[in-house]
């Protein structure tokens, strides 16, 4: 679909790859951890550093914007023609906590090149992936000769991220005119492997939550008192217990309502994937797999919704023993969402769940901690076999298709803005996010650079949205 020269896009990628990585690394150097309040100053000054970066670039329109925590970054380079679609990219400019204490092999804040690798806080997870495509859109407008972007191009890269997006709902909601488009690109997340490049098409939606029982006022005796009253760690245990059945399925009524069924294709999709269960076991330093019949694992973690038990606790926990009744116990629960859905709805049925199995005489408390959406790309939408396209050009092989099976902020961008959200990410397990030692392949990240120059290109020559 695009006549832009393969050869000019990657010649102009490989001729600004050293002052690109001088960029990069001058970005990394501050240490901008939303979760650390000390911080909080280098997280506003890489916003202001992202924005002047951005200016550079070209975006006409560059914009801070301050939440209630802490800032976030807003471009928009509008495209000639009015009727080419509009691209929103999200990614996130803070990063988690790092130490050289913790294992590092150099200083975290101060970038180091290695074997084709660069190390340093963020250098993946998020600022290496965000800023791949300054460089990519200087490579598109240098290959095509255009003035302006053949798409038009927001960017919203937020700064609380890795501090679970407290702020970031309300400021897409009060800013959603703003932010309007035709479809979001979300760079952070990655590939299969280096030598298997993938797009994600999916990730799962998350609510958690915590359940306190009280029984007795105080810890009785288990001699005078247990067998005839209720214990509400025994209660725990037992709604623990309840929560599967044999086959492994959510006992909670309603749980499934709405899942969006894997499709026969997107099964193949998943089988031709070269997966290696021992090797996925031993990063799980696990022993065996289990979950729900009649899925593969990668199904299971990609594809279905799943409810787990995250902590579970009550009564005596010291040396030796106590012969009690525990006056109370606790149980943490997440529950992992897909496509179909509704948090709110599952949220409800969870608590209708629990009410009719806590015993009586044991109060309960339930708290939830919030949701995350679910979010899923049809594989035949016009943008993702596009974005596919472009990943095939600048890696030169076939692209596969995965799903992440956490979750994040892009089901918020997919609901609020009311458009399909495509993932762009070109990091790899061994990267080591939020580990010591984080690291990003740099021809990888250069290889990110050209597919998302091919990406504006293609998808300009190939989608007209319907807009009402």
């Amino acid at each position: 679909m695009s006549d832009t020269p393969d050869n000019a896009v990657r010649d102009f990628v490989t001729d600004g790859r050293e002052p690109f990585l001088d960029e990069l690394r001058e970005w990394l150097r501050i240490p901008s951890v939303s979760a650390d309040p000390e911080r909080a100053d280098d997280v506003r000054r890489s916003a202001r550093w992202l924005a002047e970066g951005l200016r550079r670039t070209g975006f006409p329109t560059v914009e801070v914007w301050e939440t209630d925590g802490l800032p976030a970054v807003y471009a928009h380079w509008p495209a000639e023609d009015p009727d080419a679609p509009t691209v929103l990219v999200y990614g996130h400019h803070d990063v988690q906590p790092a130490d050289r204490a913790d294992g590092w092999h150099s200083e975290p804040f101060e970038p180091a090149e290695r074997d084709g690798r660069l190390y340093a806080r963020g250098a993946a997870d998020d600022k290496g992936q965000v800023w791949f495509h300054t460089l990519g859109l200087r490579a598109h407008l240098a290959a095509t000769g255009r003035r302006a972007p053949a798409v038009g191009l927001k960017l919203l890269i937020e700064g609380e991220e890795e501090s679970g997006s407290p702020h970031f709902p309300a400021l897409v909601a009060a800013r959603a005119e703003r932010l309007a488009c035709d479809a979001v690109l979300v760079s952070d997340t990655g590939m299969w492997s280096r030598d298997t490049p993938t797009v994600c098409t999916g990730m799962r939606g998350l609510t958690d939550c915590q359940i306190d029982l009280r029984g007795p006022d105080q810890d009785i005796h288990s001699g005078s008192f247990g067998g005839a009253v209720p214990n509400p760690a025994q209660a725990a245990a037992e709604l623990a217990a309840a929560l599967h059945d044999d086959q492994r399925r959510v006992t909670v009524p309603g749980f499934y309502d709405g899942v969006v069924e894997l499709t026969d294709r997107e099964r193949e999709l998943f089988a031709e994937l070269p997966f290696d269960e021992d090797d996925w076991l031993r990063n799980a330093h696990s022993r065996a797999t289990r979950g729900e019949e009649g899925y593969s694992t990668l199904e299971r973690i990609w594809a279905r919704p799943t409810a787990e038990v995250n902590g579970i606790g009550g009564g005596y926990q010291g040396p030796g023993g106590k012969t009690i009744v525990p006056s109370s116990a606790t149980l943490k629960l997440s529950f992992r969402l897909v496509a179909g859905q509704d948090a709110e709805k599952v949220q409800q049925a969870v608590q209708e769940w629990v009410a009719a199995r806590v015993p009586a005489g044991v109060r309960h408390e339930l708290t939830f901690w919030g949701a995350t959406r679910p979010c899923l790309t049809p594989l035949d939408h016009p943008a993702l076999r596009s974005l596919s396209r472009a990943m095939e050009r600048a890696f030169e092989q076939p692209v596969r298709y995965t799903r992440e099976g956490g979750s994040g902020p892009a089901a918020d961008l997919q609901d609020i803005l009311d458009v399909p959200v495509l993932f762009l990410g070109i990091s790899i397990p061994s990267d080591g996010w939020h580990a010591p030692n984080e690291k990003v392949e740099l021809d990888l990240l250069l290889k990110g650079a050209e597919t998302a120059a091919h990406f504006w290109q293609d998808l300009a020559a190939s989608w007209r949205p319907d807009r009402l």
